[in-house]
């Protein structure tokens, strides 16, 4: 994968902007934008999905944590609370960590995140609380549900620290705190911090050209005159 330098510094109101203009845009698009820079497995594993289903748009500021499966007497993860008190406005947590078959987000944790202007999360493992969540109309993306809950099973043990996600086209993406994360019908895709607004303004780009090609088809434009026209897209 390509490296990029750190990216600069951005005041609250422009990563809100970037994260509105983001909502604008399909992940098709910013994958292809992210293929010519050299990016080429940043989409995560098909087996992230949207829960509930009708939530299935998300974008934002990744803020990471992490965990494993730890055995421990029930009544709380402390650390759980600690990570989940950093988090803020127009950002994603990104959960990460071996845990198969347990819960590592449900609705209480929900609410707390969205009180905080967290604005949803994407989850390697499992959630609970389905209905309740999207009743709450946060989006989240995760691998799997489960009701079994994570307490006394799974426990965090660090974050805003890079993390590893399964990956599509590769084991695993990797996800640094102040990375970019976008879902939709499609999947979800990580867009390093470095080129978070490159990629936007070329996928802003692509997404005019597409609105067009759907205008000129309409209205009777024949497939290969659109290509020919526009080429591919």
């Amino acid at each position: 994968m390509t490296t990029t330098d750190n990216a600069p510094a951005l005041t609250p109101e422009q990563k809100a902007d970037i994260r509105r203009r983001y909502l604008a845009v399909d992940t098709s698009n910013v994958a292809d934008v992210l293929d010519t820079l050299g990016f080429m497995d940043q989409s995560l594993a098909a087996d992230f999905a949207p829960y509930p289903a009708h939530n299935n748009r998300i974008a934002g500021w990744a803020y990471t944590i992490r965990g494993q499966k730890t055995p421990y007497p029930l009544g709380g993860d402390a650390e759980k609370m600690k990570a989940c008190h950093g988090v803020g406005p127009d950002e994603i947590t990104v959960w990460s960590g071996e845990g198969e078959g347990v819960c590592y987000f449900g609705e209480l944790i929900a609410l707390g995140m969205k009180e905080r202007g967290s604005v949803g999360a994407v989850i390697d493992g499992g959630i609970r609380d389905i209905r309740w969540i999207g009743e709450h109309g946060f989006p989240v993306f995760a691998r799997y549900r489960t009701p079994t809950q994570s307490i006394g099973r799974w426990k965090v043990n660090a974050w805003q620290v890079p993390v590893v996600m399964r990956g599509a086209t590769s084991r695993t993406v990797e996800v640094s705190p102040g990375d970019f994360l976008l879902g939709d019908e499609d999947g979800v895709i990580v867009i390093p911090a470095g080129v978070v607004e490159t990629v936007l303004v070329e996928a802003e780009r692509l997404t005019r050209t597409e609105v067009a090609i759907r205008a000129e088809l309409a209205n009777g434009l024949s497939l290969a005159d659109a290509l020919a026209k526009y080429g591919h897209v």
